[in-house]
């Protein structure tokens, strides 16, 4: 894979690291798999025989590919809070939910992203971004596991763009006798 103009990866025997204008990442590699830096050109080669190698090649690659994009455009991943009285505010470093607990949800914000919320959403949505492509999806699905979307009335933290499929919920009382 070829790196893009600003980002720098360095191969220090089972580590990667990268560095671009985002940030800088690294990670440990297995030794199932070797990778070679020629120029600005990354080669992932498997090292182990059979299947393993060529599914360790391949998730190699998709994660180095994730942490070159990540470095060198970075990523974002919003939230949306549905129901009334749901709000998210941002103190410092930490998110403060109120999503119908009869308790506040305090929420440190990780090193390595940055959490804002939009002046103009009145605190129901909620914006991370970062270079760890994984940190943000974690983070992302830990908040959305305070009050995951509930299909009767759509009430809970759900990604932008997510359908929650809506069920129809109870006919009535009464009814013919």
């Amino acid at each position: 894979m070829d790196l893009p103009k600003g980002v720098t990866a360095t191969v220090n025997g089972r580590k990667i690291d990268i560095k671009g204008p985002k940030g800088q990442l690294s990670r440990a590699i297995t030794d199932k798999v070797d990778i070679k830096l020629e120029g600005s050109r990354l080669h992932v080669t498997s090292v182990a025989p059979g299947r393993d190698g060529s599914r360790l090649q391949g998730l190699t690659r998709a994660l180095v590919a994730a942490m070159v994009k990540g470095v060198a455009e970075g990523y974002e991943r919003t939230l949306e809070l549905k129901g009334t009285g749901y709000r998210v505010e941002l103190k410092g470093t930490t998110l403060n939910f109120a999503l119908g607990f009869s308790h506040p949800v305090t929420f440190p914000v990780p090193t390595g992203l940055t959490a804002t919320i939009p002046a103009d959403s009145k605190g129901t949505l909620l914006v991370l971004t970062g270079a760890d492509k994984e940190l943000i999806g974690q983070t992302a699905a830990t908040i959305r596991g305070f009050r995951p979307p509930e299909p009767y009335g759509g009430k809970g933290v759900r990604y932008r763009g997510e359908r929650v499929r809506e069920k129809a919920g109870k006919a009535g009382k009464g009814g013919k006798k």
